[in-house]
């Protein structure tokens, strides 16, 4: 039996059309990773894919949602880093390699994470106005990456940090699950919680991953329904008086608009 140091615990939702092109991106790493497939919706979709490449499929019958099914897909790692991928998205051929390379390179790693390009229509889309705004805001974790202050600075004003671009080391994340009651910011939420551990988050400036934007998919939809707003206003309160959050929050709003695929 194979002895993996990562794996990617592959979240599957009802029948997403992007599934297989996800699955072939894990596939195709130039280091190879533990895979399998998580998901609350089984269905005929998900099991014909997993069995044409003959990938586990664990289930989750217990607390669903966002949350529920990211906390349920990281239990069932038994490796040394995860990456909870989307199945919307796709990783870049090198994407575990230059993850486990980076994380070895720090003696006490809590999460990594590369840049990211977007996918619209199909198309990739490597620079618009809210990557280059990310990756400004990304850049001190290269030079800071085990400073507390810095990495809370960053995260007072906003989230520059892509979540399925991330890789937990369990050791780092030890306890830690996402907040079940967060809906769209939980991924923002839990860095702030990990930001306060001992430890580094390693930056990657590389874009090795793309995250797909499309109408339907769960994060255009929540924006629409003003979730967000909500949860994105309790965060920027942990940092800031009420006044200053809700000023922060209006402006951050705008940066919604580049989840609209007619842009």
């Amino acid at each position: 039996m194979a002895s993996y140091r990562h794996s990617f615990a592959l979240c599957a939702y009802k029948e997403s059309e992007f599934l297989e092109q996800c699955l072939l991106s894990l596939l195709g790493q130039t280091v190879a990773s533990r895979i399998y497939i998580s998901t609350s919706t089984p269905n005929e979709h998900i099991r014909r894919i997993a069995d044409k490449y003959g990938i586990e499929v664990f289930v989750n019958t217990g607390i669903k949602g966002i949350t529920g099914d990211w906390n349920f897909a990281v239990s069932k790692a038994d490796t040394e880093y995860v990456t909870i991928a989307h199945q919307d998205d796709c990783y870049e051929a090198e994407y575990a390699e230059k993850v486990i390379a980076a994380m070895d390179r720090h003696k006490k790693p809590i999460i990594a994470f590369s840049e990211y390009y977007e996918i619209r229509n199909g198309k990739k889309e490597l620079s618009n106005s809210l990557l280059k705004i990310k990756r400004i805001m990304n850049s001190p974790f290269k030079l800071f990456p085990g400073s507390r202050f810095v990495r809370n600075r960053i995260l007072s004003v906003g989230n520059p940090i892509c979540c399925p671009a991330v890789t937990f080391c369990r050791k780092g994340c030890k306890d830690f699950a996402f907040d079940p009651d967060m809906k769209v910011a939980c991924d923002w939420e839990a860095w702030v919680r990990l930001a306060q551990n001992n430890g580094d988050f390693v930056y990657i400036s590389d874009p090795l991953m793309g995250h797909r934007i499309y109408e339907g998919s769960t994060t255009t939809e929540m924006i629409t329904n003003g979730i967000r707003y909500e949860e994105e206003l309790m965060i920027y309160k942990k940092y800031w008086p009420e006044a200053v959050a809700r000023f922060l929050v209006k402006k951050y709003s705008a940066a919604y608009s580049s989840n609209d695929v007619s842009k």
